[in-house]
């Protein structure tokens, strides 16, 4: 079972990713996921940052915080993997990018709320350059299939349009006391996924096709 809410407010400290200038609107527009264009002042949206070939670089929050000052929240320790993607192609662009770290990492508490919320996580269910937007169980929040062009794009919009499932998927489990991160997850005695983050009963797990709910 995955739970996903676009709503949901990751629990906890979070890197920030300050993007600044007459130009940061449309730069923002042109290389994230989501339709920034549109996005209001004190608005969020989710939104994923991919590299060229389709491959998840990151999930972020996305606040307005100004007509030319955006704020991209990401889990802690990956704002300046975030800023380098960016950085890539700013070229000829009237913005600066400055990180924020957090000053902490999500404590017990803030990290099971994450879990029993099926919410992935950069290094654990989102892998850089591994991940597939449709593994994480977010494109539907996260993903504009009505603006324009954005490095990535190719991969996303052919899966959705053909209705092709991924090889791996993110899934919420109840899971026993003691599992534990690595585990196979087996269905008929047949390993079908790992555990990617537990705590206490609930966990997530990165499973494959043969996975049924």
């Amino acid at each position: 079972m995955t739970i996903i809410d676009g709503g949901y407010s990751v629990p906890g400290p979070r890197d920030r990713v300050v993007v600044e200038g007459p130009d940061a609107r449309r730069y923002l527009h042109s290389q994230l996921s989501q339709d920034i264009e549109a996005l209001a002042v004190g608005g969020r949206v989710l939104s994923l940052v991919l590299d060229p070939d389709g491959k998840v670089a990151a999930l972020v929050g996305v606040t307005c915080e100004g007509d030319d000052r955006f704020v991209l929240d990401v889990d802690p320790g990956s704002g300046e993997a975030v800023a380098t993607r960016l950085l890539r192609f700013r070229l000829r662009t009237d913005a600066s990018i400055e990180v924020l770290a957090a000053d902490r990492a999500r404590d017990a508490a803030e990290e099971a709320e994450r879990i029993a919320a099926g919410w992935p996580a950069q290094g654990s269910e989102i892998i850089p350059g591994e991940t597939l937007a449709a593994e994480t169980g977010v494109v539907q929040f996260a993903v504009s299939f009505s603006k324009g062009c954005y490095p990535g794009q190719e991969l996303v919009e052919r899966m959705d349009s053909r209705g092709a499932l991924p090889p791996r998927r993110i899934v919420r489990l109840e899971v026993s006391a003691g599992t534990a991160v690595g585990e196979a997850v087996t269905r008929d005695g047949e390993r079908v996924g790992e555990i990617t983050s537990v705590s206490g009963e609930h966990a997530l797990a990165r499973v494959g096709r043969a996975f049924t709910d």
